[in-house]
């Protein structure tokens, strides 16, 4: 058995993470995960629970393929919890594919940074163990340096979700500024109207009234 610890901060506010934890994958910094599909949704005292089943691709030597076999697409189960009010969102991933042999189980966990307010603290563990297959030890050391690329790769891919998000909320924003000068700008045009046939049938008025006098 094999246990891979590691912490990173994220220059983000836990909400902005969090949100785009969920718009993860696919993204082109980490091509292994191919697909998520959620299973389950259901909201309990608050805290939001989502089971997804994931589908990702595991590049094996082929000497371990012919160990374990080969499969063209991997599937895992992720269970996640988010607590808006404690502002923890945990995420357990366990391999399905494999299973027999392998044992994956992965836990993250992304929280406020303890000091640094306006950061985000990921906490990410991973255990691996290999049985029932020659060289599991081996195996174990392969995938393991596998997680720890990969959630460097994953780090990437979650910065590059949350600079699309930006971009599109700079984007929602302008689009709402213009919109609101346009308002503005139409319901000033529509005032000037106003204002001009009211000053037209003033005198108008003003004019008859006058006829009438005389």
């Amino acid at each position: 058995m094999k246990i891979w610890t590691s912490e990173h901060t994220f220059n983000h506010p836990w909400e902005t993470v969090t949100q785009a934890a969920w718009r993860k994958y696919p993204n082109p910094m980490n091509q292994g995960v191919i697909g998520t599909d959620v299973v389950d949704r259901k909201v309990v005292d608050g805290v939001l629970h989502t089971h997804r089943l994931v589908s990702s691709k595991w590049y094996f030597p082929k000497w371990a393929q012919k160990l374990i076999g080969a499969a063209n697409v991997c599937y895992a189960s992720e269970k996640s919890t988010v607590d808006p009010t404690s502002r923890v969102m945990m995420l357990r991933t366990i391999n399905l594919t494999f299973c027999k042999f392998i044992s994956l189980d992965e836990v993250l966990y992304y929280t406020p940074h303890p000091v640094e307010p306006g950061k985000t603290l990921l906490k990410q563990e991973a255990t691996v163990t290999v049985q029932g297959v020659p060289l599991s030890h081996y195996m174990e050391e392969i995938l393991t340096s596998k997680i720890s690329f990969n959630a460097g790769k994953g780090r990437q891919g979650l910065e590059w979700v949350i600079g699309r998000l930006n971009s599109e909320m700079k984007g929602i924003a302008e689009s709402a500024c213009k919109s609101t000068d346009e308002i503005i700008t139409q319901t000033k045009k529509s005032l000037d109207d106003i204002t001009v046939t009211a000053r037209k049938n003033m005198d108008e008025l003003s004019s008859a009234t006058s006829n009438i006098h005389l």
